[in-house]
């Protein structure tokens, strides 16, 4: 399993992670069987948002002698009440929640206190200036947390908690075809049908703005809904109007710009083994590219997808990467310290481009390559 830095954390992360989702219903022995797999083939990071009592109970038995492996990514403001899941932002039943979490998974520290679901400008509000975003801070100053993440769906409201610097990683909702929606604060956009009636143009620009932001604040970003719960894998259910393959969901999801992690929504054992055979794939079987340039209702016409289907270069250029540092030096107005120095130690600078236009000719998407080779040189000045 290829290891990934979470941000400014410092925290190493496998690519692919595991929601807790595959854990809820199960018993004790079928809990074990998931965690002694992943402790196999290195998936070690595991979302915890969900409350239920049985799933953080058996989790917690099968982590005994081998909690210090995996990093918890255990959620605030999930709590189990009447018999069910429920979302709350009463102090109280916060920290009651995450109190009881601790006990019921065995231990006494987790490695990301993620603020859970914040959708709405309004919802980020009362969480910055109310009682949880001081709580968050208690915890990580006393070492309960060791970083304070956030989950949502919204760009919009991503952006406001990235940009505030109180978060260090944020939980997103990646894959092609949420990346083409606007923000909104009904989650249920995403998916409904009537937004993807008439054909689609290009990654909606906030997203792009939030996933350079995180890039270039250090903000690590955890995937959910690489697979839009299981749509884009179904050419009956899929909004693009065609399937795509588990593989391609994931290349998509860990090319974009901060990602550290795709959480496999992973239900059985099965689901776990193909998202982790990811890891030994083909680059032909994690191809993406040229998926999303056939299908019927998206173009991504001019847009730089990270794809690498521009190389090789003849100069030996990674086009890829020279317009992925471009972008984030555009999208600040200014070539931030990060971005240079990362720019700095490639091989070959985009200013010994030679406009031969083989690049171009690879793009499946049209992407203006040699120009942006020469706005590269210009604004790194090699």
């Amino acid at each position: 399993m290829r290891r990934r830095t979470l941000g400014r954390t410092g925290i190493q992360v496998g690519e692919i992670g595991m929601g807790c989702e595959g854990f809820v219903g199960k018993s004790y022995e079928q809990v074990k069987e998931f965690v002694d797999f992943m402790e196999e083939n290195g998936v070690n990071c595991i979302d915890l948002y969900a409350p239920n009592p049985e799933m953080r109970d058996s989790l917690g038995r099968a982590l005994q002698g081998r909690r210090e492996k995996f990093v918890l990514q255990a959620h605030l403001c999930t709590i189990w009440k009447d018999g069910q899941y429920k979302r709350t932002r009463n102090l109280a039943e916060v920290r009651e929640g995450f109190g009881d979490q601790l006990r019921r998974l065995g231990t006494d520290r987790v490695e990301i206190g993620m603020i859970h679901y914040v959708d709405s400008m309004a919802d980020w509000e009362e969480v910055r200036e109310g009682g949880v975003m001081a709580y968050g801070l208690e915890l990580k100053k006393a070492g309960t947390i060791g970083c304070i993440g956030l989950s949502s769906h919204n760009p919009e409201v991503s952006l406001e908690a990235v940009k505030s610097g109180l978060i260090d990683v944020l939980m997103f909702s990646v894959n092609p075809c949420y990346d083409l929606q606007p923000a909104n604060e009904d989650v249920e956009q995403l998916w409904a049908e009537k937004n993807y009636e008439k054909p689609l143009v290009n990654m909606d620009p906030q997203r792009q703005e939030l996933y350079e932001t995180c890039q270039r604040l250090g903000v690590g970003i955890t995937v959910m809904k690489a697979f839009g719960g299981g749509d884009l894998l179904s050419e009956e259910l899929s909004p693009a109007g065609k399937a795509l393959t588990a593989y391609q969901c994931l290349h998509y999801a860990l090319t974009r710009p901060a990602v550290a992690c795709v959480m496999s929504g992973a239900r059985t054992m099965e689901n776990l083994r193909e998202s982790v055979a990811y890891e030994n794939a083909a680059e032909s079987e994690r191809n993406y590219a040229a998926a999303l340039a056939a299908l019927p209702k998206i173009s991504w016409h001019g847009h730089c997808m990270y794809c690498g289907h521009c190389a090789p270069c003849p100069k030996g250029i990674d086009v890829a990467s020279v317009t992925k540092f471009l972008n984030l030096a555009k999208a600040q107005g200014e070539v931030p310290e990060t971005v240079r120095e990362h720019y700095a130690v490639l091989e070959h600078k985009a200013g010994e481009c030679v406009a031969c236009g083989a690049c171009e000719k690879r793009c499946p998407f049209g992407v203006p390559a040699v120009e942006n080779m020469r706005r590269a040189a210009e604004v790194f000045g090699a």
